[in-house]
């Protein structure tokens, strides 16, 4: 009995349709009429549904190899999704998922680096033009006569004045500045740096110094010496930094390279600006009516008016001027350290109040340029990291006025020692 539908039997089947063949390779993909083959010519990557071309088996039934060629690729039906195609990786025809070209990485990440190279460096020249065009650069060294040879490495002669210039009646009472006109020398010290590593030596105000002949920075006047001997505060109140600068060298014989002065209103601000600056008070505390200090022992941050207060402490102190001058040291070497941390540095919002509020109440030497002036803060830096060497003046006692006299012998050794740039072996007080 024959059950195949009428036309379907093995008479009218065609040409082998639906039939196995009696030969070892399959039949040409010509008669199976469901495989819709794309006109000639057609790209693969052509309109969604088309069948990319197919490799004839006729054309390989000599070689078995040939046999599935290109035929079971998945691409028999639907859009082809191979390597390069929509939905399919990047092929090496470097096309994205998208069908789009893929983006350079390497040549972005490189514009990306050259632009933040730009604007760093753009930034940093347009930070040192403005920071050096705010430079006080008031005090004309070249008016300091008979000056002595100058040694290896660099002196700077660091002064804090008394200065309440722009300060309003309620700054001056809350710093507890007074109202005194003019001003006057209130620390000061020389920081010698060179290949040995910083030296810093306070000069107590009460220091006793002969006045040498001098020429007026106003009046361009000779004044001859008289042998006249007076504290060395007095040399700045009677003709400013030019005669300061004169004094010390005919006193010490030590050539300073650079003057840098800061007032009072100038030194609070900059402490305020970098966040405060933390110090370790002595056992005790430290109490002054006269300056404002009122201190418990301890570690703590002070903040602009307490640093102000802590310096300008002296009626507290066993030893009055000498011991001043060592917590002097101690809080400017501690400011340079803090000022100089990566947290101020890196940080505009703290470096630019930084240096906005010591460029404004700085008096520089007209020769001192902010290659100077970073390089002296780095040798403070580096007095508190213990790099270098920090002590007062040597002292061998009260001179017949009253005032300080300064080791004769000692200072010679000292001043040799820093001329030739040697570490320093002489002991201060």
């Amino acid at each position: 009995m024959n059950e195949w539908p009428e036309g379907r039997n093995g008479s009218n089947r065609g040409s082998g349709y639906g039939r196995g063949s009696a030969n070892e390779e399959p039949e040409g993909a010509r008669v199976m009429r469901q495989v819709r083959r794309g006109p000639a010519g057609a790209s693969p990557q052509g309109a969604q549904g088309a069948v990319p071309p197919q490799q004839s088996y006729d054309a390989g039934y000599g070689a078995r190899q040939s046999y599935d060629s290109g035929y079971n690729t998945g691409q028999v039906y639907g859009t082809p999704s191979g390597p390069g195609g929509p939905g399919g990786p990047r092929g090496a025809g470097g096309y994205g998922p998208g069908g789009g070209p893929a983006p350079d990485w390497r040549r972005r990440i490189k514009l990306t680096a050259i632009t933040v190279v730009t604007v760093l460096l753009v930034t940093v020249v347009g930070t040192y033009f403005w920071a050096d065009s705010k430079l006080n650069g008031e005090v004309d060294l070249s008016k300091v006569i008979d000056r002595p040879e100058a040694g290896d490495g660099t002196n700077y002669l660091i002064v804090g004045s008394d200065s309440r210039e722009g300060m309003s009646d309620e700054e001056k009472k809350k710093l507890h500045t007074g109202s005194a006109e003019g001003k006057r020398t209130d620390s000061m010290m020389i920081l010698h740096t060179g290949s040995n590593g910083p030296t810093l030596i306070s000069l107590p105000r009460d220091s006793n110094v002969t006045i040498p002949s001098f020429v007026g920075s106003e009046s361009g006047k000779r004044y001859e010496s008289t042998g006249r001997q007076v504290k060395l505060n007095a040399a700045y109140a009677e003709d400013g930094p030019e005669l300061l600068v004169r004094t010390v060298e005919a006193n010490t014989g030590l050539h300073i390279d650079h003057y840098v002065e800061i007032g009072f209103a100038g030194f609070a601000n900059i402490v305020d600006a970098v966040g405060g600056v933390e110090l370790d008070i002595p056992k005790g505390g430290m109490k002054d009516k006269k300056s404002g200090a009122d201190f418990e022992e301890g570690t703590q941050t002070l903040d602009g008016e307490q640093a102000l207060a802590f310096v300008r402490t002296r009626y507290a102190l066993a030893g009055s001027d000498l011991d001043r001058t060592k917590n002097q040291q101690k809080f400017l070497a501690a400011l340079a350290d803090q000022a100089a941390t990566p947290g101020t540095v890196l940080n505009p919002f703290k470096l630019y109040p930084t240096m906005s509020a010591g460029l404004d109440t700085l008096i520089v030497d007209k020769d001192m340029g902010l290659f100077d002036l970073a390089s002296m803060f780095w040798a403070m830096k580096g007095v508190t990291g213990g790099e270098g060497t920090s002590m007062n003046m040597p002292i061998a006692g009260n001179a017949a006025n009253g005032n300080l006299q300064w080791d004769t012998a000692k200072v010679k050794q000292l001043v040799e020692e820093l001329k030739n740039d040697e570490k320093v072996t002489v002991s201060g007080n």
